[in-house]
């Protein structure tokens, strides 16, 4: 009997010593498996690291972009801003370029068509295109007398009194020139 207490105890410990190292296995494979994913939580720490400070240099990037797109904003105003106050002195100098052709006209109408038509028509189409001449001077300085501001130009103006001051003088020119032509027809 003790033999089969023997091989009884003997066989239990055999069984034992399989269960042990049938759970040290897995204990090793568990160990494997936890390693690995360390490993695997140390790159996914690692990437994220990266991720966030590529997160942050889009934001800076994108915060530097909206300064960016402001001053540009501001900018393309200012431009307008340019070009109205250009494109008013275009307007004005077509004006004035106008009003000069048409006392010009008047002027030597009265020299080029002496003798070839009669007398009136020499006259009616001198006093019309000086008074054509007049009111081109008139208009021409209308936009300065009623405004439109454009929004920050970077350009000034030109001054208004200055502009008011020159159409005033050929004005009277015209007139003067009007005048001459009717004193001259009536001695």
């Amino acid at each position: 009997m003790d033999e089969r207490k023997v091989e009884s105890a003997a066989a239990a410990v055999k069984e034992t010593a399989e269960q042990t190292q049938t759970v040290a296995e897995n204990a090793a494979t568990a160990a494997e498996s936890a390693q690995v994913a360390a490993q695997r939580t140390t790159r996914a720490a690692a990437q994220t690291s990266v991720a966030a400070q590529t997160s942050a240099k889009a934001a800076k990037t994108t915060a530097h972009a909206a300064v960016v797109t402001r001053d540009s904003a501001e900018r393309r105003t200012e431009l307008a801003g340019d070009r109205t106050i250009l494109a008013a002195e275009r307007t004005y100098a077509a004006w004035v370029r106008t009003g000069m052709v048409g006392l010009a006209g008047g002027i030597g109408a009265r020299k080029l068509l002496e003798g070839l038509v009669p007398e009136w028509m020499i006259m009616g189409q001198a006093s019309v295109l000086m008074l054509f001449a007049i009111f081109c001077f008139a208009a021409g300085v209308w936009r300065q007398i009623f405004k439109v501001k454009p929004h920050a130009p970077d350009i000034a103006r030109l001054p208004g009194w200055l502009l008011i001051a020159v159409n005033v003088f050929l004005s009277l020119v015209a007139a003067a020139a009007l005048y001459g032509i009717w004193i001259e027809r009536l001695r």
